[in-house]
């Protein structure tokens, strides 16, 4: 959305400005978030990552990274109902891969710490379906999108104006 008039002949609240323009500010930090997410994902199927940056982001209210990792998840194929899915994909397991579904359930662990730690269970069931490797960069991705999504909720960036692709890295 932008601030202009709606389309649809609705009015809609009025788009927020960002907190802080921080990547201007600390833009070595940001170009460290950029490495660090590009080797991350070094390996990892596309769309199963934009799968879990989805799922953090919508446990961490990011709108920004909602709006930017929907968009990439569309551009690189994945379905419409998957992504709707994913709020409650324990319930909509049968939209998923045992290894997405495993995925899910360790971002959703790593993310929302609640018990202080990472269940064991948890960690087994994702075990089964990454190598070691894979399940570090797994981690790592996780992590990653965690970390975008805190620097996006206190900047509180603003959603709606991302067009897919455009940050390779993030």
């Amino acid at each position: 959305m932008t601030s202009e008039a709606p389309r649809d002949g609705n009015e809609y609240a009025h788009e927020h400005a960002p907190r802080l323009d921080w990547t201007r500010h600390a833009p070595e930090v940001y170009r460290a978030m950029v490495r660090l997410d590009a080797a991350a994902r070094e390996g990892l199927d596309p769309r199963l990552l934009e799968l879990v940056k989805i799922r953090a982001s919508q446990l961490n209210h990011c709108a920004f990274c909602l709006d930017m990792h929907t968009k990439d998840a569309l551009a690189a194929g994945e379905s419409v109902e998957r992504i709707v899915q994913l709020s409650a994909w324990e319930e909509s397991r049968h939209f998923y891969t045992g290894k997405e579904a495993a995925a899910l359930e360790l971002t959703e662990a790593v993310t929302v710490l609640t018990d202080g730690f990472v269940p064991d269970e948890v960690y087994e069931r994702v075990a089964k379906h990454f190598d070691e490797a894979e399940l570090s960069r797994l981690i790592a991705a996780i992590t990653v999108i965690n970390a975008w999504n805190r620097f996006g909720v206190t900047a509180r960036l603003v959603p709606g104006h991302y067009t897919p692709g455009r940050f390779k890295q993030h």
